[in-house]
């Protein structure tokens, strides 16, 4: 057993180290992109929110939290969803454009794709801050603040694979392949996985984030694989969907199941043994600072932070301390 703690603490310091420390939102350095000289202004005017897809409660959090807190600072402001097709998201950034909004929130549809609407955004002179999802190119928006993935998905797979007892076989329901963060969780809960050996992948199919699609992708496996002892998915929604195929199978009892997002249907099978454990990405917190560093941006009362990319920590959930999780938040 000490080595395998070992192997958990060596990989959780590794996820630790692949992203960024949360840089404080004050921090006088600034980044390319960003200007930090000229007189305050007052707060005021519309913050146009752009995000994915509020359907998910996940999304829905991030887009109630922003508008809130952006009412809460003296702004207006409009809501839209892409739902991760690049071609939507910039017809609703070039409406943004046009309407000569404050600011921008953008949950970007795609860490390549959505480079370009972004430096758009920049050449109109507008700040934008960019929330749960990066885009592969920095110095453009004001800041990226995200999840640690990484050190949430090792956290997750340790607990899911101790559950397993360290031994059967498995299936992945993986994310958007757009979205960088679908290939960083399955990365960590590859790095962690394979340090187990009778632990056998089955196969893994991609269901888009969605619970239909993972409940779809889930009977195709199980008709492969009827003998298969757990499920990992890239987030709650593809998790819940498995479970409800398990469900009408007749064999929800014999598959560990891990989800990642930490809402509140996920909690609550968390609590009643249909889940192993999910992970909360705090959404909520995230997406607080971007309205924050977008204010600061909009009234010019503070530089740009010294790590344009911020990640915030995610927190496991078990059965342990699922009465302490609310709307993506774990009290102490």
């Amino acid at each position: 057993m000490t080595g395998l703690l070992s192997r958990r603490t060596m990989l959780i310091a590794t996820a630790g180290s692949l992203v960024a420390a949360v840089a404080a939102c004050s921090d006088q350095s600034a980044t390319p992109g960003t200007s930090s000289g000229g007189a305050s202004r007052a707060a005021g005017g519309t913050i146009a929110i752009i995000t994915v897809n509020p359907s998910n409660p996940y999304w829905k959090a991030e887009v109630d939290t922003a508008v809130r807190e952006a009412t809460r600072l003296g702004y207006k402001t409009t809501t839209s969803a892409h739902n991760n097709k690049p071609d939507l998201q910039t017809q609703q950034v070039e409406t943004a454009i046009n309407d000569k909004v404050a600011g921008i929130i953008l949950d970007p549809a795609g860490a390549d794709e959505s480079v370009a609407i972004v430096q758009k955004i920049v050449d109109a002179k507008i700040p934008v801050v960019l929330v749960n999802a990066e885009i592969s190119q920095q110095g453009l928006a004001r800041a990226q603040i995200v999840s640690n993935n990484a050190q949430g998905a090792t956290a997750g797979a340790e607990a899911w694979a101790e559950k397993m007892g360290y031994k059967g076989s498995y299936v992945e329901l993986l994310g958007k392949p757009s979205d960088k963060n679908a290939q960083v969780r399955s990365d960590a809960y590859a790095a962690v996985l394979s340090q187990y050996p009778d632990l056998k992948k089955l196969g893994a199919e991609i269901a888009n984030w969605d619970r239909q699609e993972g409940q779809a992708k889930m009977e195709a496996l199980l008709a492969k694989n009827p003998d298969l002892n757990g499920v990992i998915a890239g987030n709650d929604e593809m998790a819940l969907g498995a479970i409800n195929a398990l469900k009408s199978a007749g064999k929800l009892a014999q598959v560990k199941v891990l989800g990642f997002d930490g809402n509140q249907d996920a909690v609550e099978a968390v609590k009643k043994d249909e889940m192993v454990a999910t992970v909360v990405q705090p959404i909520v917190k995230g997406t607080t600072l971007a309205i924050e560093e977008l204010n600061r941006a909009i009234t010019n009362t503070g530089s740009a932070p010294a790590q344009e990319k911020q990640a915030l920590e995610c927190v496991l959930v078990t059965k342990e301390n699922a009465d302490k999780v609310n709307n993506f938040e774990v009290r102490p």
